[in-house]
């Protein structure tokens, strides 16, 4: 999970399109100060810096959300994707696709209009949001940064493309893209957000290997490792200002059938973080990390409610490694803290995600204090190799009751590719002992209360 730097996650040439002449006919050429692309009869001008990923011609492109790019047609399995986790800069990314076959991702908040001229916003807190345009027939999945108003114009300024671009000018991503059918689209993604999710299955105690992977794999590449590989749980990212890559794939339907085939799921919400950020950063001063916590707690709530996790569910806070203790120990431990109460008031358990060298460090100074507010999983991240959730590999204290019981996993090895039933994914390695029930006092958590 640690955040670092993936020269495989880069896309070939070949998907990347430069602002130069001389281009083939799929790829787009500059325009003035900025870059013309049509697709599928709607026209585009993006920033010079903006990269145009072809999805069609590469389904395994990974949807990253640190690199400005405008990525085009139906998500595909995203092998391309490298384990990582949280990104420290979030760009401002566009996906466009057919709005007919879009999924209905319970992760992100869609709202139905009929143009992009007018695009009202919304609260999205994973700084993803996506509007289903059905006088374009499309669907645009907007990632931002701090804002999404930069994005947001340049849907606003979309118009529909020319019967035929000029020579030298423009050329059309898809050669389709003027034999669109009528523009009344169902909307039938947006329809099946509005219906209640089907729950994905209450925890059930889980000991062993598990893995996690920067984007939720497809159902053909789940149903090959739950067939072949070691691994019985599985670490998805449902949300968080952080999250590093797109989860196309992350649906109500995709919880259930991966509950139903037997994985243990491990909900993963990648929120601010101990970094110096506007964006993506933790607050140093205690109190105002500690309403980061609730407010973050309340938006994985959401999510995890949307994909039909149900309450009971342990939800797991992504928080990286850090090195200056001194500043974040004390935030740190008051944004998992009140990311905990907050879950525990909302019906779910809480878990935190930490690096043995400081998080652990900083969560087992001070559990004494207050053990009743520590999360009820602690999840460690130190890359030795020993498949052990002992203190020596928890990086805890030896013979400590801190955790003790099913309440722990290791994630004991980095990023890397595994291959199993013909599928290579690149992943974490973990082991995981925990019963979603154990927590420190043994105190059922409290009943749930609506969202504020």
């Amino acid at each position: 999970m640690p955040s670092r730097t993936l020269l495989r996650c880069l896309l070939g040439a070949a998907l990347l399109i430069p602002a130069v002449a001389g281009l083939p006919a799929h790829s787009a050429v500059a325009l003035g100060d900025g870059r013309g692309v049509d697709y599928r009869g709607l026209h585009l001008s993006l920033p010079a810096d903006w990269r145009v990923v072809d999805l069609d011609r590469s389904p395994g492109a990974c949807l990253r959300l640190d690199l400005p790019t405008l990525y085009l047609g139906h998500a595909g399995a995203q092998r391309e994707c490298a384990a990582r986790r949280a990104v420290a800069a979030r760009a401002d990314t566009l996906h466009l696709e057919p709005l007919d076959g879009a999924p209905p991702r319970a992760d992100v908040p869609t709202l139905a209009v009929d143009g992009a001229e007018e695009l009202p916003p919304t609260r999205a807190d994973s700084n993803e949001l996506r509007y289903a345009l059905h006088r374009a027939g499309l669907m645009a999945t907007v990632s931002y940064g701090a804002s999404p108003d930069a994005v947001r114009a340049i849907l606003a300024r979309a118009r529909r493309a020319a019967a035929a671009p000029a020579p030298g000018r423009t050329a059309t991503v898809d050669r389709t893209a003027l034999a669109v059918p009528a523009l009344a689209v169902p909307a039938l993604a947006v329809q099946a957000l509005a219906e209640a999710p089907r729950p994905g299955g209450v925890q059930e105690p889980f000991t062993g290997e598990g893995f996690d992977a920067c984007t939720a794999p497809d159902r053909r590449s789940m149903d090959a490792w739950r067939a072949e590989s070691p691994f019985g749980a599985v670490g998805v990212y449902i949300g968080g200002r952080a999250r590093a890559c797109a989860q196309p794939q992350l649906t109500a339907d995709w919880v259930r059938r991966q509950a139903e085939a037997g994985w243990h799921l491990m909900p993963i919400w990648v929120g601010p973080q101990p970094w110096r950020s506007s964006a993506t950063g933790l607050s140093t001063d205690p109190s105002l990390a500690n309403d980061q916590g609730r407010t973050e707690a309340e938006g994985a709530v959401a999510a995890a409610r949307n994909l039909g996790l149900p309450q009971g569910t342990v939800l797991y806070n992504d928080l990286e490694n850090y090195t200056d203790r001194a500043t974040w120990d004390a935030p740190v431990v008051s944004y998992l803290t009140a990311w905990t109460a907050r879950l525990h008031a909302l019906g779910y358990r809480s878990a935190a995600y930490v690096a043995a060298s400081s998080g652990v460090k900083a969560l087992s100074a001070h559990y004494e204090q207050a053990p009743e507010a520590m999360p009820d999983v602690l999840w460690v991240a130190r890359w030795n190799g020993s498949a052990s959730v002992a203190d020596a590999d928890m990086g805890l204290p030896a013979g400590t009751r801190q955790w003790a019981g099913p309440r722990r996993a290791h994630q004991f090895r980095g990023g890397h590719d595994a291959s199993y039933g013909g599928v290579t994914i690149n992943i974490d390695r973990n082991w995981v002992d925990v019963t979603p029930t154990a927590s420190a006092l043994s105190t059922p958590i409290a009943p749930i209360v609506p969202l504020t």
